[in-house]
């Protein structure tokens, strides 16, 4: 079976919901990534919930709210990440 390849525009505006819980976390404003590899390294999350900005996540320097792409599970007609590995 072939890889599917997603487009970083098609990622931005998703909502991101939790895996273990459905919980919103808040939406896809942008994705930072290596330059020079293309390696994904964070969701950069806009419109933050209230339980997102509980688990004390990293912020970039504008402040915005980081995921480590290393979390995320599927992405579809939403991101679905992984809570449990944000704590």
């Amino acid at each position: 079976m072939g890889e599917t390849r997603i487009r970083a525009g098609d990622v931005v505006g998703k909502t991101i919901i939790s895996e273990e819980t459905g919980r919103k976390f808040g939406v896809v404003t942008n994705i930072d990534f290596v330059t020079e590899s293309g390696e994904l390294m964070n969701i950069i999350v806009d419109q933050p919930t209230k339980h997102l900005l509980e688990l004390n996540l990293k912020t970039d320097e504008k402040g915005r709210l980081l995921i480590p792409f290393s979390s995320v599970k599927s992405i579809g007609d939403f991101v679905i990440i992984s809570e449990n590995e944000l704590i």
